[in-house]
């Protein structure tokens, strides 16, 4: 995982409810267990035609779409069936956070596992977001905050243990496994083994 800290880009807005997992990544994308190219599968159904052209009236398709790290998603994203190719496609892509009012509790999760950001803002902020697509704004995680380019700046919520993973560019085994020198220091001033090396 690469560490996210301060990081500006502009937004991708899809202001559509209750966009699931399996819209996000489609169900017949899940048999493989890398992450590596699952950016083309992102929001396949409505990226592509049924020939398999790209969707010209797909918001991902369109010129001013392209290079952006943010997603301005509607109210409840990421709900449906738990998958971690959810975060992993959106990550592929390019996308560094995802900004909405609710995000499903199984798929914000797998997100902070993964190194995706997930943020929840409030109403007048979503509201201001959503219809100025393509802001600029900035996420800086050191504060857990938002700036827009109005000069506001919006404080997220964040629990401190997958917001020091982040920061550090660690997932939850890279952390337990730096702490392998305190064990191994325990275990040889307690005389107890505490795990096999």
């Amino acid at each position: 995982m690469k560490p996210i800290k301060i990081f500006t880009s502009r937004t991708v807005v899809m202001a559509s409810t209750n966009i699931d997992t399996d819209q996000i990544i489609p169900g017949r994308f899940l048999t493989t267990t890398t992450k590596e190219g699952l950016g083309k599968q992102l929001f396949s159904d409505w990226r592509y035609n049924a020939s398999g052209e790209l969707n010209a009236d797909f918001i991902l398709n369109q010129p001013g779409s392209q290079g952006c790290r943010i997603l301005v998603a509607g109210h409840n994203l990421g709900c449906g069936s738990s998958r971690e190719h959810a975060p992993w496609a959106l990550l592929d892509y390019g996308f560094l956070a995802v900004i909405s009012t609710q995000i499903a509790d199984i798929f914000r999760n797998n997100s902070l596992k993964n190194g995706l950001l997930p943020i929840v803002v409030d109403i007048k902020t979503h509201q201001w977001l959503i219809a100025n697509p393509g802001a600029e704004i900035e996420v800086d995680l050191c504060s857990s905050s938002l700036k827009l380019p109005t000069g506001i700046s919006v404080q997220f919520p964040i629990d401190s243990f997958p917001r020091y993973c982040l920061l550090n560019g660690v997932d939850e085994l890279g952390f337990l496994l730096s702490k392998n020198p305190a064990i191994s220091k325990f275990e040889e001033q307690s005389n107890i083994p505490l795990h096999n090396t």
